[in-house]
């Protein structure tokens, strides 16, 4: 049986993009006018074959009935408007571990960590992340204990000092989320997709709290060792639809954001593959995360012009897929992207 999905393209931007819209030229994606689109792509998926094909919205009408149903049933979700907290959102990286790939041993201590949240959200944060355990490729798991004994103070004294920022915390251990959301944790963040810590999906089953279900392929000791796909696209669609289901089995079913896991189980070319194609996950109807702060891709691209910080690599990636409808940005140079992404949208709206 042949699945289909669908891709916005062909995006307009502000006063011109509001102006297609009012005549009804062009969709408003994810229920934002600012942005619209007047085409898309359509992948067609059956068990030995991979197709795609990039129409205007007024041909829908001529596509095979079972496509055009489809069709439509995905652009519904893509015009929908995302009950996040803002249109656009940046979301502070704070990791609290002596070992992450970036800033491993930079700010686990107190006061260094107070201080950072404080430039931050002062930077223009609108959420921050917290973690106690890294992630990079091939590092070692700790114990619940350990890990809570590096986040534990900052996550108690976190909404009493920043009652109006979102607190999300980056944690792969169910007792790590059920402390978190006994002091008002807003999201949780598990790079397994809640299946590292089997009782992790019990703990936030009637939680308020918003759920990233993020693609690892393998753990973070095995995910660089030669990752596969069919097609790395489709396969992580698949993926979020499957999770989303096991999702609206919670008490709160609507609170889900997708996180394809840029660098988690991906090469190069997967990695491209998914920056360059990101609207088609806007088919499944959430708000969509991406974390491309300081990756590898970037020095894999630069080569010699590559840079400690990786930040005009960061900044790139965070426009293109802003461009895109991306909603959420995970990053550690917060200052500089939300200017990035203020001159954009001022471009953009002229």
């Amino acid at each position: 049986m042949k699945k289909y999905y669908t891709r916005a393209c062909n995006f307009y931007y502000g006063i011109f993009s509001k102006k297609l819209v009012k005549k009804k030229l062009s969709l408003p994606l994810c229920g934002n006018d600012s942005i619209s689109f007047d085409k898309i792509e359509i992948f067609s998926r059956d068990k030995k074959n991979i197709t795609s094909k990039i129409i205007s919205l007024k041909k829908i009408n001529t596509l095979p009935v079972l496509m055009k149903k489809e069709v439509y049933f995905d652009i519904k979700k893509i015009i929908l408007k995302r009950k996040f907290f803002n249109q656009t959102n940046i979301m502070g990286i704070l990791n609290m571990t002596p070992d992450s790939f970036s800033d491993g041993g930079i700010y686990n201590k107190k006061n260094k960590a107070l201080k950072r949240i404080k430039l931050m959200i002062k930077s223009g944060a609108d959420i921050i992340d917290i973690g106690g355990e890294s992630t990079r490729p091939g590092s070692k798991i700790i114990p619940y204990k350990d890990e809570w004994k590096r986040i534990g103070e900052i996550v108690k004294k976190f909404k009493k000092l920043h009652p109006k920022t979102r607190l999300s915390i980056d944690t792969r251990k169910s007792k790590i989320m059920s402390e978190s959301i006994r002091f008002k944790a807003d999201i949780i963040n598990d790079v397994s997709g809640f299946s590292f810590d089997k009782k992790s999906f019990i703990e936030i089953k009637n939680a308020n709290v918003w759920k990233v279900i993020h693609h690892m392929q393998g753990t973070p000791q095995t995910m660089q060792k030669k990752p596969k796909y069919n097609h790395v696209l489709l396969d992580i669609y698949d993926f979020f639809a499957t999770e989303i289901k096991k999702l609206k089995k919670t008490k709160y079913p609507n609170q889900i954001i997708l996180d394809p896991g840029i660098g988690f189980g991906k090469n190069l070319k997967h990695n491209l593959m998914l920056l360059s194609k990101i609207s088609l996950f806007h088919s499944l109807g959430f708000p969509i995360l991406i974390g491309t702060s300081r990756k590898k891709f970037i020095n894999q691209i630069s080569k010699a012009f590559d840079t400690k910080e990786r930040l005009g690599g960061t900044l790139a990636s965070v426009i293109f897929t802003l461009s895109q409808g991306i909603q959420v940005f995970r990053v550690h140079n917060v200052g500089e992207v939300k200017q990035g992404i203020l001159v954009f949208k001022k471009l953009s709206n002229q």
